[in-house]
């Protein structure tokens, strides 16, 4: 019982955030995570079967999304992938996955990972002058890379890169710190930084109003 919990906590903030990075709606990942995580721990024979939300697929349910007509669209388009997916079970298909070089996942999950990390530094120093889900290498006047020297030398928030690396210092060290036994050892540490971007805003709005990270940086205000 208690691993199902620490999966939920750690699938609860990863869920929203794939999700958003996919251009979908927010609550659709929670739909996903919950769905996937009662159907297929319940169909699967493994006890040791994993399930949840892939930021390996953000970029191409992105790119999906934005190429179909509609959002129901993209969601037909699901169930009929899940549906070839229950035939090539039934098949027994699963060797063709042999036949496919793990170089070329292992490449392709590296450069979705490189593209996430690149594409959020701008948000993390509160300049937002891209929108939320984009992964494009060359925009404006520039690429990614030229992007990131003009945004870092342009305008940063201080309240935004004070979160930043809090947050982030605190997932470097819990990595290293975190008991191996004990209630602690079930504390997972992504759902901790959560934790500290909302309760470190609250702060900052009490100590200092001016550094407080403003609605239009908020989650809720992109989707909306």
């Amino acid at each position: 019982m208690s691993a199902s919990i620490v999966v939920s906590l750690v699938a609860l903030p990863l869920c929203l955030g794939v999700a958003l990075a996919s251009g979908a709606p927010l609550f659709s990942g929670l739909i996903a995570g919950i769905v996937g995580g009662i159907v297929v721990g319940g169909l699967s024979r493994s006890p040791l079967s994993v399930s949840g939300p892939a930021a390996g697929l953000t970029v191409i349910v992105l790119d999906t999304i934005n190429s179909l007509p509609s959002y129901q669209v993209f969601l037909s388009v699901v169930v009929l992938a899940g549906l070839i997916q229950l035939a090539l079970s039934a098949a027994r298909a699963g060797i063709l996955g042999e036949f496919i070089p793990s170089s070329v996942i292992s490449g392709m999950l590296a450069s979705i990972g490189l593209i996430l990390v690149l594409k959020q530094i701008p948000f993390a120093i509160g300049y937002e002058v891209e929108a939320e889900g984009s992964f494009e290498f060359a925009s404006g006047n520039g690429n990614t890379f030229t992007n990131l020297f003009v945004f870092l030398s342009r305008k940063f928030e201080a309240g935004a890169l004070i979160i930043s690396l809090a947050g982030l210092a605190f997932l470097f060290w819990w990595d290293s710190a975190k008991p191996k036994q004990g209630p602690f050892s079930f504390l997972p540490g992504p759902l901790v930084a959560v934790l500290i971007g909302v309760i470190g805003n609250a702060l900052l709005g009490v100590i200092l109003p001016s550094w407080k990270i403003g609605t239009e940086h908020l989650v809720g205000h992109v989707r909306q």
